[in-house]
């Protein structure tokens, strides 16, 4: 998942975006609500987790200019104030959560697995696509009885293509939700990725998951 993550305290900032890294997400990080904004008009969030005041544009307004271009993108925000009063503006533009400061990082994650996961439909925390089973509260895989160990990256680009299971899927998409604008590495590092995968959850007798669409991209489905 690509989340956008914008908040003024540089210590919190900091802090925050290595943990979210670490545990697989590709994360842009700013510090105020003006990149915050060139951010959301350069590419597609998976989820946004903004501060409200902070300096050039607060989150409101931040908010306010991404549901103007109509896009949909969760968006959770982080405020130092409890007031009913900002809670109910917040909804009101559009805000899908709220988490007051000082918060727990695990409770963070907790809250932007729920708004992702409402976003793609889903119901709960496991993802299954023939008998590949993710589970992303327990940030485990197996396939049947068989746990599989993967990479940071490795686990977020599965989680992508399950989420998408039975839609095609083009190199550039993929990219854009599974690496961040810091990315400085090869121009077929989806190609290599999905190599990785293919080799850690279709081993020899089990069915093909990961089918090469030709001109096109990548599906995933159980045949």
């Amino acid at each position: 998942m690509r989340i956008l993550f914008a908040e003024d305290e540089a210590d919190l900032n900091k802090i925050v975006t290595a943990r979210l890294t670490e545990e697989g997400y590709s994360v842009d990080s700013c510090f105020d609500g003006e990149e915050a904004i060139d951010f959301l008009d350069a590419t597609e969030y998976d989820a946004c987790v903004l501060d409200i005041m902070m300096p050039k544009a607060d989150g409101y307004t931040v908010l306010k200019h991404l549901r103007d271009q109509g896009k949909t993108t969760p968006v959770l925000f982080l405020t130092a104030r409890d007031a009913v009063s900002d809670r109910v503006k917040g909804l009101d533009l559009g805000a899908n959560d709220y988490l007051v400061k000082p918060f727990a990082f695990d409770e963070l994650k907790a809250r932007i697995r729920a708004m992702t996961r409402t976003a793609f439909g889903e119901t709960d925390n496991r993802l299954t696509v023939g008998d590949l089973t993710m589970d992303i509260a327990a940030h485990t895989v197996t396939r049947g009885e068989r746990a599989i160990d993967l990479s940071a990256k490795e686990y977020a680009l599965l989680e992508y293509l399950m989420l998408n299971a039975g839609t095609v899927l083009s190199r550039e998409k993929i990219e854009d939700h599974i690496w961040n604008f810091d990315y400085e590495g090869g121009t077929n590092v989806v190609d290599v990725y999905i190599s990785y995968l293919r080799k850690k959850i279709e081993a020899p007798g089990e069915s093909k998951l990961i089918q090469t669409v030709r001109g096109a991209g990548y599906l995933m489905r159980a045949d």
